[in-house]
């Protein structure tokens, strides 16, 4: 069996993380789905899907890193293509990637005590993203 359901967030931007794990369980729940695969994906390029610990000092130590890897106030060549001035966003969500997959059983996803899915938009402005929750199993 095959199921998509998309889900929609809004965000502020500028690196904000935001955990989606319990929407992306609910949709597991509710699928009726024992065992198999979940993928989440995030549509655009300037987001991104990982897991973490989503606490206070992680999210901080994670703003960090992303600005010390791909700073904000660099100039980079896709700027100049699209006068945008979001270059920065443009590698940091490739550096983190679009997507995840996680296997589950008896419609648990296999998680670790300390890991939460995490939606994390890049793009300099708020944005509305949509993630798409794909589950293959029985």
């Amino acid at each position: 069996m095959v199921l998509n359901e998309t889900l929609t967030f809004s965000t502020r931007g500028n690196g904000h993380l935001i955990d989606i794990t319990s929407h992306v369980t609910s949709v597991l729940t509710e699928s009726n789905i024992a065992s198999g695969i979940l993928t989440v994906f995030v549509i655009g390029s300037t987001a991104a899907i990982t897991t973490l610990e989503y606490e206070p000092g992680l999210i901080k130590d994670m703003a960090d890193l992303y600005d010390k890897l791909a700073p904000m106030n660099k100039r980079y060549a896709h700027d100049d293509t699209w006068g945008d001035a979001n270059g920065f966003s443009h590698v940091r969500a490739a550096l983190q990637g679009p997507g995840l997959t996680i296997p589950f059983e008896n419609n648990k996803l296999f998680l670790g005590t300390w890991q939460q899915i995490v939606l994390a938009d890049f793009d300099h402005k708020p944005r509305h993203r949509k993630i798409v929750v794909n589950i293959i199993g029985e």
